[in-house]
């Protein structure tokens, strides 16, 4: 089960800083790779816009099969993919058909509706990575699917690399289309290393620890750990110890929509999720769809080569959906 403990060694003075522990979630079968989930939690469902975090790897491919996920739903969303090592490619019914590399971004805009499917190629022996999902804002919920690849230029810094794949940090900013505050960068630092970065002091911000040790203005998070730290701060100073480290920087302006988020659909009700989950039955032609499809909502990609399209669980039966709710960081 999912825990929270204060962040070491010192919470905030405001108490808003805690450490989000993951646990570990399958993504297919017995012998499927398995990632380390830290958002959403009960006490915290998003971080800015940022909804959703998966860490995984490094993973022996031999042993795990690699990523091997075929054409699946989104809707009310963005997913960011990044890698540390190992390629996966990207196949969704835009058409869109690329591989991504260590140090690149896929950013795929679901808006009303996108398929798509994520396989690590068939040279990668070790997978190592991350996928966060970020949540649109209302108004561009029913927006058309868009997908971006964007390969950041590190800046190099003394103490520090970063690469900006999301929003703007240390000088340098990301092109990519989003549509909210926000900020995602990789930060890698030698042994010993130490840099103080400038954030912008209404965001909330999250490190999520890949690899080393590094302290979060003297805050240590234990690989895979993810340290919420609330809005208010101005500048961030962070220390590596002996064997150097890596963290994601992510973070945004606090998100203050309520949201109804149950497998890969984001809405604002316990209807919208209904139909959605409803409409990618009938393209799909499941056992339980209640009819054929009128409309082409999500889309089908031709061709793919790993298997059927993923049929939707079913819902909980006799519950509606309730929204997730994150408590407003201390003032």
């Amino acid at each position: 089960m999912t825990t929270v403990r204060e962040a070491s060694p010192e919470p905030s003075p405001d108490g808003g800083a805690v450490v989000l522990t993951p646990r570990e979630v399958p993504l297919g079968g017995l012998r499927s790779m398995t990632v380390r989930r830290t958002l959403p939690q009960r006490v915290r469902s998003t971080i800015g816009p940022f909804c959703f975090v998966d860490h995984y790897g490094p993973d022996n491919v031999a042993m795990t099969g690699g990523m091997k996920l075929p054409p699946h739903p989104h809707t009310g969303l963005q997913t960011v993919t990044w890698l540390f090592s190992g390629e996966v490619e990207h196949r969704d019914s835009l058409g869109t058909r690329i591989t991504i590399r260590p140090g690149q971004l896929n950013l795929m805009t679901a808006g009303k509706g996108i398929s798509h499917s994520e396989d690590s190629t068939a040279g990668t022996t070790v997978l190592h990575g991350a996928q966060l999902w970020t949540v649109l804002p209302a108004r561009f919920m029913g927006m058309e699917p868009q997908f971006e690849h964007y390969a950041p230029e590190p800046v190099e810094l003394p103490g520090a690399r970063i690469r900006v794949f999301l929003g703007a940090l240390a000088g340098s900013s990301s092109p990519v289309r989003v549509f909210s505050p926000i900020v995602g960068a990789e930060v890698s630092m030698p042994p010993g290393g130490e840099v103080e970065l400038d954030l912008a002091s209404s965001f909330e911000h999250g490190y999520l620890l890949d690899e080393g040790a590094i302290a979060v203005d003297g805050r240590r998070p234990q690989r895979g750990e993810l340290l919420y730290v609330p809005p208010g701060q101005r500048t961030v100073h962070l220390r590596a110890g002996a064997s150097g480290g890596r963290l994601l920087l992510i973070g945004g302006t606090p998100f203050t929509e309520e949201i109804v988020m149950w497998w890969n659909f984001i809405g604002r009700t316990h209807e919208e999720v209904v139909e959605a989950r409803a409409q990618w039955e009938r393209e799909i032609g499941a056992p339980d769809a209640d009819g054929p499809s009128a409309e082409e909502r999500f889309g089908i990609q031709p061709g793919y080569p790993g298997g059927d399209p993923l049929p939707a669980p079913e819902l909980p039966r006799n519950t509606r959906l309730k929204p997730r709710v994150t408590p407003m960081p201390p003032l």
